[in-house]
């Protein structure tokens, strides 16, 4: 077979294979616009140590370098790219009723006009585009920086893709426990993400401090998730 299978890929496929299910769940008639959060989360996790992972291995060949770095970015375009988009798109046609999820409000494009429907969705498929025109670009950069200079950056210039995996799983614990209908506060922030993911921003990279931080507050809000569907029963 074509590709490569080892150890230093597998949290990449497990991203790509939880992004997949995600919006598989997000957009069938049996899914709920949540289920898709707790894909996205752990594809956050994933991503937070595959790079870790893979350079543990010291003898990796140019090419498996090159395979890694490839799959890296296609896995984060669906998990960072088109998953948030689906999960928003999801929100939009939710009329399910599922008896292991809380009642929440949505925001039913049934009843709204053709203009609200065709704005909501651009900003969807828009985002989707910013996502992938800043993973292009942050490979352009770091193949040059590879050929010309061997210091790692300090700094990301966009706001990188993986920001959605706390950003909008944060939108939605404020959505269940107002129990208000934030749906176009979402579709707001994907509008503003989206921008700032193709803006010439600098933010600084996390130490490993930040990323233990980062990793706490995902932990807590997939608990908090968690604690709703299990609790917060209708």
């Amino acid at each position: 077979m074509i590709g490569f299978y080892d150890y230093t890929v597998i949290l990449t496929y497990l991203s790509m294979l939880s992004a997949t299910t995600g919006m598989i769940l997000c957009l069938n008639d049996i899914g709920h616009p949540y289920l898709g959060m707790f894909f996205l989360m752990f594809c956050g996790l994933c991503d937070t140590f595959d790079g870790k992972v893979a350079r543990t291995k010291k003898n990796r060949t140019d090419q498996m370098k090159k395979f890694g770095i490839q799959i890296d970015s296609l896995s984060d375009l669906a998990a960072f790219g088109l998953l948030p988009a689906c999960i928003g798109i999801s929100m939009l046609r939710s009329s399910i009723v599922v008896l292991n999820f809380p009642d929440i409000k949505f925001f039913h494009l049934a009843d709204k006009s053709a203009i609200i429907k065709i704005v909501l969705t651009v900003i969807a498929v828009l985002y989707a585009l910013a996502a992938m025109i800043r993973l292009a670009y942050f490979n352009v950069l770091e193949e040059d920086r590879q050929a010309n200079n061997p210091q790692t950056p300090k700094v990301f210039v966009g706001l990188p893709v993986t920001s959605a995996a706390l950003v909008f799983p944060t939108i939605l614990l404020i959505h269940i426990f107002s129990n208000a209908d934030l749906t176009l506060l979402y579709f707001l922030f994907l509008a503003i993400v989206g921008f700032l993911f193709v803006s010439e921003i600098q933010v600084k990279k996390p130490t490993k401090r930040g990323v233990l931080i980062m990793i706490a507050i995902g932990a807590l809000e997939a608990a908090a998730l968690a604690f709703i569907f299990i609790v917060m029963r209708k």
